[in-house]
């Protein structure tokens, strides 16, 4: 398969799923981009068009415990790391939004790291 159609496929189903998921100010939704090297992740409050909250595998507090992040063990650290900038911003619950990826693998791993650190979705 073409990675072009790869790609278009897994747009074609995050917009699909972005019709029923919406972040309110209650519930922001917690949104995952993952690419070959790095993963991604935001808390999105929809009402507002804000980003609340941000994480990836770049970040400088990452960096110092990872070297990359491409792999399941760097998505449970972004996970961790989420969880904790959330909690500092008041957020405790928030509506997954697996952006178009199945769910497994990375994007498991970071919603499960997610969870153990005390978001509820």
């Amino acid at each position: 398969m073409i990675t072009s159609h790869k790609v278009e496929g897994r747009k074609i189903r995050h917009l699909r799923i972005r019709r029923t998921v919406r972040g309110t100010p209650q519930r922001p939704r917690l949104t995952v981009f993952r690419s070959l090297n790095h993963i991604y992740a935001q808390i999105i409050d929809d009402a507002s068009g804000r980003t609340l909250v941000a994480v990836d595998s770049r970040a400088p507090e990452f960096q110092q415990k990872m070297k990359t992040g491409g792999n399941v063990t760097a998505a449970k650290l972004v996970g961790e790391l989420l969880a904790q900038r959330a909690r500092a911003h008041g957020v405790s619950a928030v509506v997954f939004d697996r952006g178009g990826y199945q769910y497994h693998g990375r994007v498991k791993a970071l919603a499960d790291a997610a969870r153990a650190g005390g978001l509820t979705f």
